[in-house]
């Protein structure tokens, strides 16, 4: 495992995380904790095939937070040199010594952290030539725009590739770290038939380049997706099934899990409070969080707060198993951490009766008969505290199980509460392009709001 291109080793990362600790300690404070974090990148867009941007990064910072008892403090600095992380050090203490007292803050409980560090494959550099890259862009851009001559203009393509390396330390005496990359791909063009113009995108992301699709199906897929979308129209105000494709359908998921994380709950602003061991989506549906895959893209032996992730069944048959908890939203709540301080960890969302049962898109369709499928979502209409929920859209209308014709300019509307529990199917086209893994998700009854 190579780290030659950050400017800090691994160690030198934890020496550092050392010192920070040492120093807090030394200006009193009862406990402290330190993320330190380097990054390294580089991305390059072409238009038109012509080379548009070429851009690096090459970021670091580092966060101090320290206790006084019941008091906290927090500072953070972009540089790592020894003055700079002890004037942070300092900062993070005056501000804790002015603070409100806080009985629920502090670190997570000692017995809670990771000791188990299994090598997750999260690092795969992707020394790619600027040139390289450049080709690889054009290819892209090339391909969808090869798809229809009525894609007129382009919006570009892009390839970038990403690196970082990362410490967390505490004063329980954990400090841990490890490199990780996450790679890209993506196409953005436009189509044109006489005065209506339409635009659409796709992309490609992991941990690995030789993971990624090739620049060839990002571009085709970028041109289909926008061509197919030319001669919208507007459909009249309706009670309909909502289809909502593969990359949507995350969405959902992620408004169950904002639902279910400890800051809405112990805040009382959400539309499943006292929620646990309740049915709060379709009885087809588990939901299981599995922090240890290999190449996942939420992927991590540990939490924000160094506690070991492990993994679990959130969502047993619609029922609720366990709330997304850091140490500080469990204390307000009465309850134990449950590793999710700084987000989720690979969400695999599938039918219980396994993936058998999880339908093809064409099927899902069938399943659908006449109703909307949507493919474009604006705005953000959701109100976590009743769930209701009203966004624009955009898509295509199916008949008889058969896409009709492209829309545009509506709304669709309904309540989240009642949408999760209204899931009637689920498609195997699942995407990995983030923390939630899931195919799309047939609704059974929306308003679709139009003419």
């Amino acid at each position: 495992m190579s780290e030659s291109r950050f400017t800090y080793s691994l160690d030198q990362l934890q020496e550092m995380s050392a010192r920070v600790l040492g120093l807090a300690k030394a200006a009193g404070a009862s406990a402290a904790e330190t993320d330190i974090s380097l990054g390294v990148g580089q991305n390059v867009s072409v238009r038109m095939g012509e080379t548009e941007t070429i851009e690096y990064n090459r970021d670091k910072g580092a966060s101090v937070t320290v206790y006084f008892g019941q008091q906290r403090g927090h500072a953070s600095t972009s540089d790592l040199s020894e003055q700079a992380l002890a004037d942070t050090v300092a900062a993070a203490c005056n501000i804790a010594r002015y603070t409100a007292r806080d009985p629920f803050c502090g670190l997570a409980d000692a017995g809670l952290m990771a000791t188990e560090f299994p090598d997750l494959d999260l690092y795969h550099p992707w020394p790619i030539a600027v040139e390289e890259a450049i080709e690889i862009a054009r290819r892209c851009e090339a391909a969808a725009r090869d798809v229809d001559p009525r894609i007129t203009n382009s919006e570009g393509a892009s390839v970038s590739a990403s690196e970082g390396l990362s410490v967390y330390a505490n004063s329980h005496g954990f400090s841990a770290g490890y490199p990780t990359s996450r790679h890209a791909i993506s196409a953005s063009v436009i189509a044109e038939d006489g005065e209506n113009m339409q635009r659409d995108y796709w992309y490609t992301t992991a941990r690995a380049a030789d993971d990624l699709d090739t620049p060839e199906r990002v571009g085709q897929v970028a041109g289909q997706r926008t061509v197919r979308r030319l001669g919208c129209r507007r459909v009249k105000t309706v009670q309909a099934p909502v289809l909502f494709e593969a990359p949507l359908a995350s969405g959902l998921i992620s408004s169950l899990v904002s639902a279910v994380s400890g800051g809405s709950l112990y805040r009382k602003s959400s539309f499943l409070l006292d929620s646990l061991g309740q049915q709060v989506i379709s009885p087809i549906i588990d939901i299981e969080e599995q922090p240890h895959l290999p190449r996942g893209l939420a992927s991590s032996a540990f939490d924000a707060e160094g506690v070991a992730t492990r993994p679990r069944m959130l969502v047993e048959k619609g029922v609720l198993q366990g709330y997304m908890l850091s140490s500080y939203s469990a204390r307000k709540l009465g309850m134990t951490t449950t590793g999710n301080a700084g987000g989720n960890h690979n969400l695999i969302v599938r039918h219980v009766q396994g993936n058998a049962h999880q339908l093809g898109f064409e099927q899902l369709l069938k399943e659908m008969g006449t109703g909307l499928l949507v493919t474009e979502l604006l705005g953000h209409g959701l109100n976590m505290v009743t769930g209701n929920y009203s966004r624009g859209a955009a898509g295509f209308w199916v008949e008889n199980g058969v896409i009709a014709y492209p829309v545009e300019e509506i709304t669709i509307a309904g309540n989240m509460k009642e949408m999760l529990l209204q899931i009637v199917a689920l498609g195997n086209d699942v995407l990995v392009q983030g923390s939630r893994q899931v195919g799309s998700i047939l609704v059974e009854r929306m308003t679709v709001a139009g003419e």
